[in-house]
């Protein structure tokens, strides 16, 4: 019983490794969507510093997707959606938005 592995064990398996060692597709595109309403926001005068960090993460976090790290490319999109959150908030006045 336990020596036996179900095709659907085996399926779950390989669903779960392969979400953990995937592309951070989603979370690069909420980023360019909350960039985008950044800039909308006027982010680029009013919180320079958090609208270009988070830009540049990004870039940098496409680079690495490039070259096939999806671990450090990760790390950076989710680095610049917080940065460009940031950002955001900052060009609203402080007000909070979920994105």
């Amino acid at each position: 019983m336990f020596g036996v592995c179900r095709p659907s064990s085996i399926l779950v398996a390989a669903l779960l490794l392969g979400a953990c060692a995937g592309a951070p597709v989603q979370t690069m595109s909420d980023t360019r969507q909350t960039l985008s309403a950044a800039e909308a926001a006027g982010a680029a005068v009013k919180s320079p510093s958090s609208y270009t960090q988070a830009v540049e993460e990004l870039r940098r976090a496409e680079d690495e997707l490039k070259r096939g790290d999806y671990r450090e490319a990760s790390r950076r999109a989710e680095s610049a959606h917080r940065d460009a959150l940031q950002a955001l908030r900052d060009a609203q006045g402080g007000e909070t938005r979920a994105q």
